[in-house]
């Protein structure tokens, strides 16, 4: 299975030190043109583009096709990654919004980074309350409901 993501998941990973699940968990994960250049670029984090810096074999740099119409109102991130998704039926991982919707929208199969992290707490590879504590101490915005939710359930 192809997984392809977005900036946000990734991003917010690699500030919680968890993005080394994502090989443990899908194998290899794809990224657009635009995602690895806004992880990269100058006003992402340091440690994002630190991290970015090195070389690993299991993340993938792939170029999008044309963009359909119905995703222009995205960012250019969310646009190539949703474009890739669609174009090889793969698994999605985004956390904003509108563009969950419009995934949605093209049927796709989405999930995010608190999704990812709960995958990883139900594989037994991290804590969820101690990954919950490193995501709350970011920039992420989800409701702190949702965040006691999926802690009470888990």
């Amino acid at each position: 299975m192809i997984v392809v993501s977005d900036t946000t998941p990734i991003h917010y990973l690699i500030l919680t030190g968890y993005a080394d699940v994502l090989p443990q968990l899908y194998g290899s994960l794809v990224i657009p043109t635009a995602v690895h250049l806004e992880l990269t670029h100058l006003c992402a984090p340091e440690s994002v583009r630190q991290w970015m810096s090195q070389r690993r074999d299991w993340l993938e740099i792939w170029e999008a096709d044309t963009i359909p119409d119905s995703l222009v109102i995205l960012d250019r991130g969310e646009q190539e990654a949703i474009t890739l998704a669609m174009r090889f039926n793969a698994l999605l991982l985004i956390d904003e919004r509108r563009g969950r919707s419009l995934a949605n929208a093209h049927g796709l199969s989405i999930t995010g980074t608190l999704g990812v992290l709960i995958e990883a707490a139900n594989a037994q590879m991290i804590s969820l309350p101690e990954a919950v504590s490193k995501l709350r101490q970011t920039s992420f915005q989800i409701s702190e409901r949702l965040l006691e939710m999926v802690l009470g359930l888990h």
